[in-house]
């Protein structure tokens, strides 16, 4: 049977760079997506030696949680802990529900579907020697926070510290590492203004790319067999300065 992968918020941006990604290297890829007309009109692809095929399910809902784990099967070896809310949120304007909105999307949710696919992966560590979840991460959530995403980056830094508790908690049978973007693809909301600003910043003088988050995804995830309870920040040097 096809070994199997799972990620989270898969069906565009830098999710849709991860299943491509995954999926060329022979991995049948679940991507997910709370919009059911989205998960429609993405279907089911073949994509090198492997394939994707779109699921509708709200990870924050247990009701998502459940649908996931019956349409991932038992040869799951691959978990990606992708979708995000990355919303502008000025201090006076954060609410309760906001804050707990950003912790069920980038804490909550990613520990939950960890328990409901866990036997999944560790019958993939038992079948084909190794089994792996990455977390998507921000550098700004480690110590260069931006103005304006307190509701984000306490979810994203909750994420951050899930990680390196599931490292020792899954070990040995699960792997469990992170990657951290600075900027990869620009979200709507950034003037070229404030883009120009940020990129100046940069050492390698560029922001990075989907493939770019991409690759460092695949390498933790299927070939990097000795790592765990790592972060790889794919910022462009970004986080030096």
């Amino acid at each position: 049977m096809m070994p199997r992968a799972v990620v989270t918020g898969g069906t565009h941006r830098v999710g849709r760079a991860i299943a491509g990604a995954l999926a060329a290297h022979g991995l049948h890829v679940l991507v997910t997506t709370r919009d059911p007309s989205r998960a429609r009109s993405f279907g089911s692809i073949a994509c090198g030696a492997g394939s994707i095929t779109a699921l509708h399910a709200d990870i924050t809902t247990d009701e998502g949680i459940m649908a996931v784990r019956e349409a991932a099967g038992s040869s799951l070896r691959t978990l990606v802990h992708n979708a995000s809310s990355y919303e502008s949120t000025p201090i006076d304007s954060i609410g309760r529900s906001m804050i707990e909105s950003s912790l069920a999307v980038h804490a909550t949710a990613p520990l939950l579907l960890t328990q409901a696919l866990l036997p999944a992966l560790r019958r993939a560590h038992g079948d084909h020697g190794d089994a792996s979840i990455v977390a998507m991460l921000d550098i700004h959530a480690m110590g260069r926070p931006r103005v304006g995403r307190a509701a984000y980056l306490m979810g994203k830094a909750a994420l951050h510290g899930l990680v390196q508790a599931l490292a020792l908690d899954l070990a040995p049978a699960v792997r469990v590492n992170g990657v951290a973007p600075g900027v990869v693809e620009w979200d709507q909301q950034a003037d070229a203004a404030e883009r120009a600003r940020y990129e100046a910043r940069i050492p390698l003088a560029r922001a990075g790319t989907g493939e770019d988050a991409a690759d460092a995804v695949r390498w933790l995830a299927l070939e990097a067999r000795y790592v765990t309870g790592s972060v790889v920040r794919v910022d462009g040097g970004r986080a030096l300065q």
